[in-house]
């Protein structure tokens, strides 16, 4: 069959951006993303002292699951508790990796270097994980190594519920963790840095966080909570300037709890009744990190189901489509309450909550907690996100403010047997070509056409045009796709 080709030169290519307008059928900018924990061995690696041949095969499997459930992100735990799944000349060893903390893996191996490796073979994006302030998960069981900065640095620690923390309202610890992120960055191809909600601890009836010392010294006259809220802008301020020092490509995110206030305590809050709330109790003011553009991205976890009484899913989601100030919103989902009440034994939940953050283009996509769930198709979950909600693949949303710049499109070269070569000469670096469909007689627009298949590749790649889905009555296009998610023009193939 010959084939021809022509260049569609669309302005709306360039000056796109994700969420800007809705789409119909499945978004082709869509953040798809799964948590893997390793704090007490949640998702990876299953258990301590794994053989390094098993971590790495387990790891696979994991990535080979969500990849045919249709994520394009994984959300790695790489620093659970003052230990790391990567060689630091700061940190330990984390215990859930070899079983004792400050122990090499053996024979030795970087595993973040592999799970990235990995992770961007696949086409997905490894955003790294790590936990602020948490310095020992149980002081009972945790395994401590001598080199462990609760060891080192005792004086930089508080007790609080049976562990330890980083004290947030020290100089020297946000400065740590300042060089902790910077190495991180500057050492390893990620494409995010990730952090939880574990900012100061969730309160604990009756027991003060006991920080009362070092209000005194460091507060200058505010009060006791604004100056909580100023030592968590600070660390989170220092990571935003690191990173956009050392590698500005890559994101900086955040995922809060769920509620930032309630409307009873602020009338800019949400109509909840949270116990507790990210601005009162764990000290993170979300919104102005969003305002000032400190973070890229949130992920409010948002785990309750849609009709809860304190916090519906629903209301919640309107909130926080309210106040993005620009940046990206994704919805974390609690996969993991799947069959612990009537609510989350319905099949349409999950559904239903992906479906309803789709009519907010303010709203990116998703985030799951957590990937172990995923391993027993709870609800037949995993079935409904192949089938009909990530049939097709998604591109992660670009950041216009990080990089507006499109690659240059494919050229597209005649092959025999049906195939096409796909060929890049732009300067931009790429990561993949897009193939989409669109229905005859439709605008030549992105936002119209229908990704179906992403081709991981920084140069090259041979296309079997009769393995591309949905083509009958279609026509058929190709896009050059850079390493920070912009688009090419678009190039339709002419048969």
């Amino acid at each position: 069959m010959k084939i021809l080709f022509r260049l569609s030169l669309l302005l709306t290519a360039f000056c796109y951006l994700p969420g800007s307008n809705a789409q119909t059928g499945s978004p082709n900018y869509e953040f798809r993303g799964v948590w893997i924990a390793s704090v007490v061995n949640i998702d990876w690696p299953s258990k301590k002292n794994l053989s390094v041949e098993e971590q790495k095969a387990e790891y696979i499997r994991l990535l080979d699951l969500h990849q045919r459930n249709g994520m394009n992100v994984i959300v790695m735990q790489i620093r659970p508790a003052g230990d790391v799944l990567y060689p630091s000349p700061f940190e330990p060893w984390s215990e859930y990796l070899t079983g004792k903390q400050g122990l090499p893996p053996s024979p030795f191996y970087d595993p973040m270097e592999f799970m990235i490796s990995e992770t961007h073979k696949r086409g997905m994006e490894f955003h790294a994980w790590l936990n602020p302030y948490r310095a020992v998960f149980d002081m009972l069981r945790s395994s401590i190594s001598p080199s462990h900065l609760t060891k080192t640095h005792p004086e930089w620690f508080l007790v609080y519920g049976g562990k330890k923390y980083f004290n947030p309202g020290l100089p020297e610890v946000r400065a740590h963790l300042g060089k902790v992120v910077r190495d991180i960055v500057t050492r390893y191809d990620i494409d995010g840095i990730h952090m939880d909600d574990y900012f100061y601890p969730y309160r604990i009836a009756g027991k003060e966080f006991p920080d009362q010392k070092d209000y005194l010294k460091y507060g200058k006259g505010l009060s006791k909570d604004s100056w909580r809220r100023s030592n968590c802008d600070s660390a989170i301020l220092q990571i935003h300037n690191i990173i956009r020092s050392v590698k500005p490509r890559v994101k900086f995110g955040v995922s809060p709890f769920g509620i930032w206030r309630n409307k009873s305590q602020d009338a800019m809050g949400s109509d909840t009744r949270g116990g507790q709330t990210n601005y009162d109790d764990l000290y993170a003011d979300i919104l102005l990190w969003l305002q000032k553009g400190w973070i890229d991205y949130v992920v409010p976890q948002l785990y309750w189901e849609r009709g809860h009484k304190l916090a519906d899913y629903g209301v919640l989601l309107d909130w926080w489509n309210k106040y993005t100030y620009g940046k990206h919103l994704y919805i974390g989902h609690g996969i993991y309450r799947a069959g612990t009440n009537t609510a989350w034994k319905n099949p349409n939940e999950i559904p239903q909550q992906i479906a309803e953050l789709r009519n907010y283009p303010t709203t990116q996509g998703s985030v799951y907690f957590s990937s172990k769930t995923f391993e027993k198709n709870p609800m037949g979950w995993n079935d409904s996100l192949r089938n009909h909600y990530y049939r097709y693949p998604a591109l992660v949303p670009a950041m216009p403010w990080i990089d507006n710049s499109a690659p240059a499109q494919p050229l597209v070269q005649q092959q025999d047997n049906n195939t096409v070569k796909l060929v890049y000469k732009g300067e931009e670096k790429i990561k993949a070509f897009g193939v989409l469909t669109l229905t005859q007689n439709t605008a030549v627009k992105f936002t119209l056409a229908q990704l179906v298949q992403v081709i991981v590749a920084d140069k090259v790649a041979v296309v079997d045009l009769s393995k591309i889905p949905d083509t009958k009555n279609k026509r058929i296009f190709f896009v050059s796709v850079d390493i920070d998610n912009n688009v090419s023009p678009m190039t339709e193939l002419v048969r």
